[in-house]
């Protein structure tokens, strides 16, 4: 919002022209350091959030899913090329400069320093470690089960963490958030299986394939939300987590969720897309 000066300000400024010009001064001094302040914040932030670690546990994660695509869609026929084209989709840089760039447009200086100042507490630098081992956890298909079953027998038994968790996940619209951000990987990843002439199908009948797959996806989206924070979130207290739930529904908490679901929304979509290009190039014994 811009502040319009009072014609009596305006006057008081040019009476005092002296404290003007020192002012004017100090600001052109210090305006060519602000851009480097604000970029070292966000590397605190990048820090207290552990972006580079999420992204190894991203990469493990997509080396796995490749093995499994290598194997389901042409027989495990993918060999150097193939595995070479996985390495450089999951680059662990390009996808910190994802996320980095993504807090950048949609955070302010405001945001950062309130989520700076949130993750920096002992409560929410346990929460971060936590809900990472516990993405790393869910990584191996046995426990990921395990977590699963846990958080229908909660569902059954009333646990009441069962209540701040469905808080959580609610006030962020995370099943929202995640269906669609899982609908548009699936899109680019038929799309890419297209332009690399591994499938014959129009725009119209990729999206229809999508689509028809919605409440399948936000099924297991919800069971596997809930089993992930209630792992992640077990040891927490009830009070450190209601915390978490009010920082988060706050701007700058807002603000952080937002972006973050931008840069990963950007991330999966340029891996889904690179995946399926390089299974149908692959397929067909050409390169990329």
């Amino acid at each position: 919002m811009k502040r319009w000066l009072h014609s009596c300000a305006v006057c008081n400024l040019t009476r005092n022209s002296d404290v003007l010009r020192a002012a004017l001064l100090t600001v052109l001094l210090i305006a060519p350091a602000l851009p480097a302040w604000a970029d070292a914040r966000l590397t605190v932030l990048m820090d207290l959030l552990r972006v580079s670690e999420v992204t190894g546990i991203l990469r493990e994660e997509g080396l796995d899913y490749a093995r499994e695509l290598d194997q389901d869609m042409i027989a495990g026929q993918g060999g150097a090329f193939f595995a070479g084209q996985v390495d450089r989709v999951y680059d662990r840089q390009r996808m910190d400069e994802r996320l980095r760039a993504a807090l950048q447009r949609g955070m302010t200086p405001e945001d950062m320093e309130a989520a700076i100042g949130w993750f920096s507490t002992d409560a929410g630098g346990r929460i971060v470690s936590l809900e990472n081992a516990a993405r790393a956890a869910m990584s191996d298909p046995a426990v990921e089960q395990a977590a699963r079953e846990a958080w229908e027998r909660s569902l059954d038994e009333g646990d009441p963490k069962v209540g701040q968790v469905k808080s959580y996940i609610e006030d962020l619209d995370l099943v929202e958030r995640n269906v669609s951000g899982t609908m548009t990987s699936n899109y680019q990843f038929l799309l890419g299986l297209s332009d690399g002439g591994l499938l014959t199908q129009s725009d119209e009948q990729m999206i229809a394939d999508v689509y028809g797959q919605r409440e399948e996806i936000e099924a297991d989206t919800e069971s596997w939300l809930g089993a992930f924070l209630l792992m992640a979130y077990q040891p927490v207290s009830a009070g450190d987590l209601d915390a978490y739930i009010t920082f988060s529904a706050t701007d700058a908490g807002t603000a952080l969720n937002a972006a973050l679901f931008d840069g990963f929304d950007s991330v999966f979509s340029e891996i889904s897309y690179a995946l399926g290009r390089a299974i149908a190039l692959s397929a067909a014994g050409n390169d990329i």
